[in-house]
């Protein structure tokens, strides 16, 4: 069998043009805009089902290392995959400022309690359900909060811990399709649960839904009071602080280090990356009184988080995960239903039963199933109709972006640790 490496920089090419794509396909496709589809995946996706026709015409194999056809192998190196995933978790890292906090209110710490106890209840679910259908339980929490709620970057990330250290074939794939299903499920049900709140409470429509236009109301989100442009000084100050979580989480992965702790208690890597970049954000915050480059951050990010979602794509195989198409299914049909559940009863009745619960309580289907994205776009369509809500679309964005993330983290090492 002839096999051909391709190198981490031709890897790269493949992987912006795996981008370019996708951003061609949700340009062109309406549905994918809807879905808030991201543009990594779009074309991530079009290329792993290309791969997997290849694969069933012709036995070319894109298996690293292993050859499953009798053709071609081609392998795709992942040195640069793993760099772009610390990176992007950097960011979340570096993005966490505690000081927000504050501006979000009482409010805001009981959403994020709402949503730290719907994380554990998504991880039982999918624990419980895949151990039905008798798969190994740690299955269930790619189909829980690992790709639900944490979405592709976190799928990419824990599908190769659980395929390195837990021996589980296309854990990758699994996470990449359910969490693209969350994107369109979170999408689907948060306008329509959101809605039957409102209407249960007898709210009228706005008899000009353009008098009073939400988009207003994220400004204290989405408009910082000032934003820098990222000029070649901004750019390097911020490179350095990712420079400072990379080495901080390859020393924690070092095995010196790690013969400290309990032989079961191993957090991945990327969890260092982000925990130091918490750390380093609020020390350089609030002892040295640093005004971070939050728009370098953002934009060093998520590149990489496209770039590491293309690569983790071109890496996709599809085959893997065919045997476990029926029984995921099933699970993100469950997962649905408790979402939609939890989103209507408790969310609802926790931030207070009152319109901006309402309108939260889609804001959760949409990030609790999808991304903040959907999340937005879900309330977006209900104070379109029904008016603005202060409320949540500060507290919606700020827990999405910010925090969700942070919380999922300890969460899952909490989950892993206890049925690893």
């Amino acid at each position: 069998m002839n096999t051909i490496i391709v190198n981490p920089y031709y890897t790269l090419i493949a992987a912006t043009l795996v981008l370019l794509i996708g951003r061609l396909l949700v340009g062109k496709i309406k549905l994918l805009q809807n879905f808030n589809i991201p543009e990594p995946v779009a074309g991530g996706l079009l290329m792993a089902f290309l791969i997997y026709m290849l694969y069933i015409g012709t036995g070319l194999s894109f298996e690293n290392g292993i050859h499953m056809g009798q053709g071609l192998s081609l392998d795709f190196d992942k040195s640069l995959q793993d760099t772009f995933m610390l990176i992007f978790f950097s960011s979340i890292g570096l993005s966490a400022d505690f000081s927000r906090l504050k501006s979000g209110g009482v409010g805001l710490f009981i959403f994020l309690g709402v949503v730290a106890l719907f994380i554990v209840i998504q991880n039982l679910v999918g624990v419980s359900l895949a151990t039905a259908f008798g798969l190994k339980p740690i299955i269930g929490l790619m189909t829980g909060s690992i790709t639900l709620t944490g979405g592709h970057g976190t799928a990419g990330a824990w599908g190769k811990v659980l395929e390195q250290k837990y021996s589980i074939e296309g854990a990758t794939a699994l996470g990449m399709a359910a969490a693209t299903f969350g994107l369109v499920l979170g999408g689907l049900i948060g306008g329509p649960v959101s809605r039957r709140l409102v209407n249960k409470m007898g709210r009228k429509p706005l008899t000009e839904p353009g008098d009073e236009s939400s988009e207003a109301e994220v400004g204290v989100f989405e408009h910082p009071e000032k934003q820098r442009l990222i000029t070649a000084k901004s750019a390097i100050e911020t490179m350095a602080l990712f420079a400072a979580c990379l080495s901080f989480s390859a020393l924690m992965d070092t095995d010196f280090v790690k013969s400290f702790f309990p032989e079961k208690f191993t957090l991945p890597q990327f969890i260092w990356a982000l925990l130091f970049g918490v750390v380093l954000r609020n020390v350089l915050t609030s002892a040295f009184k640093i005004n971070m480059f939050d728009r370098a951050i953002d934009v060093f990010g998520n590149a990489s988080l496209s770039l590491f979602l293309g690569i983790a794509l071109l890496n996709l195989k599809l085959w893997q995960i065919m045997d476990l198409a029926l029984p995921m299914l099933v699970i993100l049909a469950v997962q649905t239903f408790v979402m939609s559940t939890y989103a209507y009863f408790l969310t609802y009745r926790l931030m207070g039963k009152d319109y901006d619960a309402a309108v939260l309580a889609g804001g959760h289907c949409g990030f609790g199933l999808g991304a903040t994205p959907t999340a937005v776009a879900n309330m977006q369509s209900i104070t379109e109709k029904f008016g603005p809500s202060h409320k949540a679309f500060l507290i919606v964005p700020m827990v999405g972006a910010f925090f969700v993330d942070f919380v999922n983290a300890f969460i899952l090492t909490g989950f892993v640790y206890i049925l690893g």
